[in-house]
């Protein structure tokens, strides 16, 4: 279609980028550690890293990468929160040449063992905290090299073994875990930078595998390449022309970097505007959260609907001062507009909501930062990205038609990792993505998410696919059939409801059943309720019919 949100960009911002303006996402990092070598990059937990200081300790572990005999293509798996180490593993990886496999650290053993399995990872870097589970999935798995990180790892020694103390003998956050043979980061990184030779890395080549349930629901990787990552850095860098200022912004990360939005938006896009990342390790520690925040005058924060509101309703949140707050993006899930309003009143900054999935890298909308008022809307293309709506039969639709809503630009994904099937089913010849999300678009070129992917349930901005916590449910001996639905939940937006049938004569409870998904499934996975049936709905060829399910619930009020 005509690209008739090109007359809403904000001043200054380009109608096009250039992808190709660097190499690499390494090269990105080069550029930003030359020009804000002395300022700072990245804080937490009370330790401020510089730009010089991530330069030298990501180059020590691309070094130790090397010296392991990694070569360029080769796939890393990291497995921790927010910490000081996130940036410097991936910024290593990345300048190595490797491909990072970003992992949820709450994982369970299973859901870890698919993930090392399909990406074939051969290294892993596990927080210890998480090791326990690491250890429980590596058989079967071609890693051949653990790495072991502590929380207090880079941090100065006296507070590195006092907080090490804290969470391994006071918290009893660490496990047993056993491994044949494992190395310490800290060894790892003792490695002389000096030994680092830089790859030639193509704009082609793999960056990341970052894993998603796609349009499909069944687990897989997207492949994003170096290209797309420059590209999507880029299109979010200009898209706030004018408003951030190089060197001058401090974001708060509360999002896990892990997760594509986080690790796109606040880690690599910022970084090209020599932004200060206040990295937050646990956000659902409110209490911390906003003493952490008080420290420091933020001015851009990054966040989901269920963060904003849960702050909004923390007594110590509503009396930080926010006169340096000017931007507040919302992702992930939508921004219900009565959050909207509340975090204006008392920030005085609106809440731009934007758009965009795993396979996009992830921005496909965002909306421009003079709006200044609650529209629904996602916003408008970033710059070198087309939009569609399409019907059933892949017809252009009109304005204000709902259908599905395609996307083309240098951000989308090269494919799935090894379903060729698969990719051909979202991506066309030509480039062209069904992303499986309904939407609308206006007069004024401003897109409207109608309807989410058809199945998928959100919990807290994170996709939760209702075939993976089936499978789980069935894996129990009483079980013979289950189905899951989202239902409204106040605190995260939705929750997971299962229905499931007993096998004949089988006996057990919803609480038990609860226990086992909590052994198989991510805390935000597992059921909140579990309901009995006799029969499940289905269609005549047996398919169950989960649309009839959302339509009884909705019926039983």
């Amino acid at each position: 279609m005509e690209r008739i949100w090109l007359r809403n960009y904000p001043p200054g911002v380009p109608h096009e980028i250039d992808p190709d303006a660097y190499r690499s996402v390494a090269a990105v990092l080069d550029d930003a550690f030359a020009r804000y070598a002395a300022l700072p990059a990245f804080t937490n937990l009370g330790t401020v890293l510089s730009y010089a200081r991530v330069e030298e300790l990501s180059r020590r572990f691309a070094a130790f990468l090397q010296g392991l005999g990694a070569r360029p293509g080769d796939r890393i798996a990291l497995m921790m929160p927010n910490l000081l180490q996130y940036p410097v593993t991936l910024f290593g990886a990345l300048r190595a040449g490797l491909t990072v496999v970003n992992v949820n650290p709450l994982y369970t053993p299973r859901e870890l063992h698919h993930q090392l399995v399909d990406s074939g990872a051969e290294i892993l870097l596990v927080l210890e905290n998480q090791a326990h589970v690491a250890s429980e999935a590596l058989e079967g798995t071609r890693v051949r090299h653990v790495l072991i990180t502590a929380v207090g790892d880079l941090l100065p020694a006296p507070k590195r073994q006092l907080t090490n103390f804290v969470v391994r003998h006071v918290r009893r956050m660490v496990k047993p875990y056993r491994f044949a043979r494992a190395i310490s980061l800290r060894r790892a990184l003792r490695t002389p930078a000096s030994r680092f030779a830089a790859p030639r890395i193509g704009p082609r080549d793999p960056c990341l595998l970052q894993y998603t349930g796609g349009t499909t629901g069944v687990s897989k990787g997207a492949v994003l390449t170096h290209r797309n990552l420059v590209a999507n850095i880029l299109q979010v860098a200009t898209w706030f022309t004018g408003v951030l200022l190089p060197g001058k912004e401090i974001i708060v990360t509360p999002l896990p970097l892990y997760h594509i939005f986080s690790l796109s938006v606040n880690c690599l896009s910022f970084l090209t505007l020599g932004g200060l990342n206040l990295l937050i390790t646990n956000p659902r520690d409110l209490d911390a959260f906003v003493a952490e925040l008080a420290r420091w005058p933020f001015t851009t924060f990054m966040g989901v609907n269920t963060l904003f509101n849960a702050l909004l309703q923390h007594p110590r949140f509503v009396r930080l001062d926010f006169s340096h707050l000017k931007l507040s993006v919302g992702g992930g899930m939508a921004v219900q507009e009565s959050v909207a309003r509340r975090w204006e009143a008392l920030t005085g900054c609106h809440i731009l909501e934007g758009y965009g999935l795993t396979e996009t890298s992830p921005v496909v909308t965002i909306n421009p930062p003079h709006l200044r008022r609650y529209t629904g809307s996602v916003g408008l293309p970033i710059s070198s990205t087309e939009v569609e709506i399409r019907d059933e039969e892949g017809r252009a639709l009109g304005l204000d038609e709902p259908g599905e809503l395609c996307v083309r630009g240098p951000q989308v994904m090269a494919g799935y990792w090894n379903r060729p099937e698969e990719t051909r089913q979202v991506l066309s010849e030509d480039g062209w993505l069904r992303t499986g999300d309904i939407a609308r678009i206006d007069a004024e070129g401003f897109v409207y998410i109608v309807d989410r992917k058809k199945d998928m349930i959100l919990v807290s901005g994170f996709n939760v696919y209702p075939n993976e916590v089936e499978e789980v449910l069935v894996m129990h001996p009483a079980v013979a059939e289950a189905a899951c639905i989202g239902v409204p939940d106040p605190r995260t937006g939705e929750a997971v409801r299962a229905f499931v049938v007993l096998r004949p004569g089988a006996e057990t409870t919803p609480a038990e059943l609860i226990e086992h998904c909590r052994h198989n499934l991510t805390p935000y996975k597992v059921p909140r309720v579990i309901e009995f049936r006799t029969e499940l709905p289905k269609t005549p060829v047996g398919k169950i019919l989960r649309r009839k399910l959302r339509e009884e619930y909705v019926a039983q009020g």
